[in-house]
């Protein structure tokens, strides 16, 4: 917190210099009062420093002055500071992202009632964002669905394409050929294979790997 303005010092003077005249003779307290007016008029005509602008962002996302100090009065106002999110831990990934989509895509479509769950959280444990969330709720839902297990419901796909979604990098268009069986329902009975697409989108984490940051069924 700095100090008050320069005005106010100058004021000062005048008071002290006030009080020296009623102490003094009459002539010495006017030509203190005469100098402590010129101190007034030379201090509040003195331009004042322009005000700093905000350091610009530090190289690696370090935080600046001006940041910090947001960050602090944001902290004020809501009592918590708001600082990055930390980087998603995966398990592992792949070396190149054609083949990240095409093992995540092959471990999705294949999986039996008994192991559905298992290989959904597998694959929310390599893969991040929206992806991993994905996974995750679709590994809880699976692993209480009564009606998938009681019919022994299963499904079984290989992954028939891979290709990169023109303008849109790291975006990939999946297309599957799956079918659906169940066990001890007929519920799938005579059901043929079928076609389906999916949008998966990519992303590089430490180690040169590839994971999936995105998965989005369409059809």
């Amino acid at each position: 917190m700095t100090g008050p303005p320069p005005r106010f010092g100058a004021i000062a003077l005048l008071l002290a210099a006030v009080l020296a005249g009623c102490g003094g003779g009459a002539a010495r307290g006017v030509a203190r009062r005469a100098a402590a007016r010129r101190s007034v008029v030379a201090v509040t005509a003195r331009p004042r420093p322009a005000p700093r602008r905000p350091a610009a962002p530090r190289p690696g996302g370090a935080p600046s002055g001006g940041s910090v100090a947001a960050g602090m009065a944001a902290a004020r106002r809501t009592h918590e500071y708001p600082g990055p999110a930390p980087p998603q831990a995966v398990a592992g990934g792949w070396r190149n992202p054609v083949e990240a989509v095409r093992v995540f895509a092959a471990t999705y479509v294949n999986w039996t009632a008994a192991t559905v769950s298992q290989r959904l959280r597998a694959l929310s444990e390599v893969s991040i964002g929206q992806a991993r969330a994905a996974m995750s709720l679709a590994a809880a839902g699976t692993a209480s669905d009564v009606e998938l297990h009681r019919g022994g419901i299963a499904n079984a796909g290989t992954v028939e394409a891979v290709a990169a979604l023109p303008g849109h990098p790291r975006e990939y268009v999946v297309v599957t050929r799956e079918r659906t069986t169940a066990s001890d329902s007929s519920a799938y009975q005579g059901l043929a294979p079928a076609w389906h697409v999916t949008l998966a989108t990519v992303a590089p984490v430490t180690g040169r790997l590839w994971v999936l940051s995105s998965w989005q069924p369409e059809s």
